[in-house]
Parts: C-alpha cells; sequence; structure tokens
C-alpha cells in the first residue's frame, strides 16, 4: 500500500493576492451599489457613505484572514 500524498498548503503569498482582489471588489462594489443608490432616491451621500462601509468591511476581511493565517502557522 502506497503512503498517501500530504495535501500541499497553497502559497501564502497567494493567499495575499486573493485577499487583494476581494478587498477591491468588495470596495468596487460597495461604490457601484452607493451610485446606484443614489441614482434611485436622487441623493448624494449614498456612494460616499456605502463606499466606506465597503472600505472597513474589507480592512476588517483582510485583518481577519491575516490572523487566521498566522495561528494556522504556529
Amino acid at each position: 500500500m502506497a503512503d498517501p500524498k500530504p495535501k500541499k498548503q497553497p502559497n501564502p503569498y497567494v493567499r495575499f493576492i486573493a485577499v487583494g482582489f476581494q478587498m477591491g471588489a468588495t470596495i468596487w462594489l460597495g461604490n457601484l451599489f452607493g451610485e446606484w443608490l443614489d441614482t434611485k432616491y436622487q441623493t448624494t451621500y449614498w456612494e460616499n457613505v456605502i463606499t466606506l462601509l465597503a472600505v472597513f468591511m474589507s480592512m476588517y476581511l483582510v485583518i481577519s484572514q491575516v490572523l487566521k493565517l498566522s495561528k494556522d502557522n504556529d
């Protein structure tokens, strides 16, 4: 019987690249949603508010993923 191959862990740098894309997509989608709300309700503040919330949410996701990655390496 052959020993099963150990599962190869993804490179942590690839994870960070994916996190960067996730952060950019979250902010971009938040901006689009805020722009749509401004157009729909004829206001001028939703784009800024939703984009700012998307920035904070993406920062939270990045920090939580980095903490998880550091715990996995310990």
